[in-house]
């Protein structure tokens, strides 16, 4: 039954992502956040496909902690799943992305149309100036901005070093940081094909404020937070210790 769901999904991703990648490039003379709320349409669509064909839901613990003007999400990222589920969660929101996926055929041509942060992660320092000259850009449209701190997806109960990017942004801008953690990973593995049903906890921590802070404090916070909610929320992913930040 996981095979055979999981292949009909494949198929409707398949089927659906070229339209509405194509329709999204030729919306590219219409102003950012008509741009943005036509082609995120796609996001709450392949939802509904990934509840009722791949049987996974969601719950969303601390939906109070989310402020009404635009913030730095800083998020564990364990699969694509979030990349689609945020947006729906969230007000209208764009990614710090890879360069290299705008030259995706159909999904990267219908991303480039849609305002990010893209950066080339080969520049080194200048990477983190890209994040934040075009993050300050689309926090002031009006967007939120989303950041997954590790760099990559990880694995169910594992970490990476958090880098500073999303938490110097933040500083920069003034605008506040706001803590994800979730089990995306046991039901969406990292580039696997099979996806198990179940469902996934998404937890939204509370709003850190940057006012004050160096952006290593703010990066410390947002660490300790996630890392900790994940042990608590998914003990079975852990063995009994502290988190990195904690200890």
């Amino acid at each position: 039954m996981i095979l055979l769901r999981s292949l009909l999904f494949a198929i409707v991703l398949a089927i659906v992502t070229p339209p509405y990648a194509i329709f999204g490039f030729l919306t590219f003379p219409l102003p950012p956040r008509v741009r943005h709320r036509i082609i995120t349409s796609w996001a709450p669509l392949v939802m509904w496909f990934v509840w009722h064909l791949l049987g996974i839901r969601y719950k969303v613990l601390g939906r109070e902690n989310i402020p009404a003007g635009p913030a730095v999400i800083l998020s564990k990222h364990q699969s694509a799943w979030e990349t689609m589920a945020l947006q729906v969660i969230f007000p209208p929101l764009c990614f710090v992305l890879k360069r290299e996926l705008l030259k995706v055929p159909f999904f990267g041509w219908g991303l480039a149309q849609i305002p990010g942060i893209a950066i080339d992660r080969k520049a080194g320092k200048d990477a983190l100036a890209q994040v934040v000259e075009q993050g300050r850009a689309r926090l002031a449209e009006g967007f939120w901005v989303v950041v997954f701190p590790e760099g990559t997806r990880v694995a169910p109960g594992t970490t990476r070093r958090y880098k500073p990017g999303g938490a110097w942004l933040a500083q920069k801008a003034g605008v506040p940081v706001v803590p994800v953690a979730h089990n995306a990973g046991e039901f969406w593995r990292r580039n696997a094909f099979l996806k198990r049903p179940g469902e996934i906890t998404v937890s939204v921590g509370p709003v850190i404020d940057p006012t004050g802070l160096e952006a290593a404090e703010v990066n410390a916070r947002a660490e300790a937070w996630v890392e900790d909610e994940m042990r608590r929320l998914f003990p079975h992913h852990y063995r009994r210790e502290p988190s990195p930040a904690v200890a």
